[in-house]
Order: C-alpha cells, then sequence, then structure tokens
C-alpha cells in the first residue's frame, strides 16, 4: 500500500468515525468514496453491537414468581458458561473499543504482514480467553462456516436424544455468503430449549460437518457477534 492510499485510508476512517460532512472534492474521489463507505459500514455495525449490549444490561429483570433457567450458549464438549453481569459490561465495551482500534489499525497498516499481525495482537488482548476460543482470530481462520439463523423447525428424532434443526440463514461471517437453509441433527443436551422461530449463532471448524458452537437468543449472541466482528480483520490475514 502506498503512503498516499494510506493517508488517504486513514482520513476516509476518521471522517466515517467523526461523521464530518465530506467536501466536494472528496466525494468526486472514487477511491476515497470506496474507503469511507466501507469504514462506515465497520464503524456503523459497531455501534450497532454496542448498542445492543446495552439495551440487554439496561433492561431491569422481569420479577419472577420462581427462579427461571437461563438459556446458555452450548458448544460441542457442552462447553456452557455463564458471564456475570459486571463481567459482561466490560467484555462488550472491551469489544467495542478493541473493534475501533482494528478498524485503526487496518487503514493506516501497509507494512509487511509480520508487522500488521503484531498490530492486531495487540489491539484486542482483553478479548481472547483463548486463541481456539470460539471467535478469536484463529478460531475464525479454521473455521468453514460461522453464520446466524433463524430456527424454522426444531424436531425430536424419534427413538433418539437428538433433535433436527433447521435454520433460515440471516447472516454469514465466514464465508461472505453461503446456503440459504441449513439442516444439522444434533444432540438435544448441545441445545436446551431451543424453540421454532429463535435466533441462533453457529460455527462449524474446517473439515466439520456438524457445529461446534452454538448460541441462543439475542442476549446470548450479542457478546459472541462483537468478539467476531472485532476479530475477523485479523483472522482474514491469517491461516490456519
Amino acid at each position: 500500500m502506498t503512503a498516499e492510499n494510506q493517508g488517504r485510508g486513514a482520513d476516509a476512517l476518521m471522517a466515517a468515525i467523526t461523521g464530518e460532512p465530506l467536501s466536494d472534492e472528496a466525494r468526486a474521489d472514487a477511491a476515497f468514496m470506496a474507503e469511507h463507505d466501507s469504514a462506515a459500514a465497520d464503524v456503523a455495525l459497531l455501534r450497532e453491537q454496542l448498542d445492543i449490549i446495552g439495551q440487554a444490561l439496561a433492561e431491569p429483570p422481569a420479577p419472577s414468581p420462581a427462579p427461571v433457567p437461563v438459556r446458555q450458549p452450548s458448544r460441542a464438549r457442552r462447553r456452557f458458561f455463564t458471564v456475570a453481569l459486571g463481567s459482561l459490561a466490560v467484555a462488550a465495551a472491551a469489544s467495542v473499543l478493541a473493534g475501533m482500534g482494528w478498524l485503526l489499525t487496518q487503514a493506516g497498516s501497509g507494512a509487511d504482514s509480520d508487522a500488521g499481525a503484531s498490530k492486531a495482537d495487540q489491539a484486542v488482548p482483553s478479548m481472547q480467553s483463548g486463541d481456539t476460543d470460539f471467535g478469536s482470530p484463529h478460531y475464525l481462520a479454521c473455521s468453514r462456516v460461522v453464520a446466524e439463523g433463524r430456527a424454522t423447525s426444531v424436531e425430536q428424532v424419534p427413538g433418539a436424544a437428538s433433535v433436527r434443526v433447521t435454520l433460515d440463514m440471516t447472516r454469514y461471517y465466514k464465508p461472505d455468503k453461503g446456503e440459504r437453509e441449513l439442516t444439522f441433527v444434533v444432540d438435544e443436551d448441545l441445545v436446551p430449549g431451543l424453540r421454532k422461530g429463535d435466533q441462533v449463532l453457529i460455527g462449524i471448524p474446517q473439515g466439520a460437518r456438524q457445529p461446534d458452537f452454538w448460541a441462543v437468543g439475542e442476549q446470548d449472541i450479542a457478546p459472541e457477534r462483537a468478539l467476531i466482528t472485532a476479530s475477523l480483520p485479523e483472522a482474514r490475514e491469517r491461516t490456519c
């Protein structure tokens, strides 16, 4: 990347972040506008994730006469986890701030790939509980499919502790696009309480046919989505 292209990318990114009006000269520059439109889309996505997480945290819990079990994200090896409110707030802020840092790093970087990877590692240290965890750059680089969909059918498999889940895919992170509908037969313990109409986030490793990660419902998906968004730039530069 030339110094001129680096400068144009950084200026376009700053304009997208600040929302400042563009000059006629800038609007006439096709390359600048392409950089600006791409940066504006990334910035809008990050702001959208922060708003969703903020609303989820701010919403007071509804009174209930009896404890209601909370649906947890599930993955292979029955990896369940509970996120405390304070920890979720910190993680959400770190995800968005790190994502903004990624945008700046990508716009201003053009040296060799090793230097770019080093800066990327410094940008998201607090977001990775493990380099192979779902949503990390390594997981995304080694995944075949990472996408969201809405459950259109959840059927018990006769004579088995399994369910057949059909998803209407609404958003692909990797690859950029894919099949409109996906169907999986999975252990019902991996998707406890999944119902028709639920929003679902899945991850499928390379060489696998079934997801090794499931998150169900917007409250569980939102922090994972923010982590994916921040990790994708580095993941695109990695090989598995």
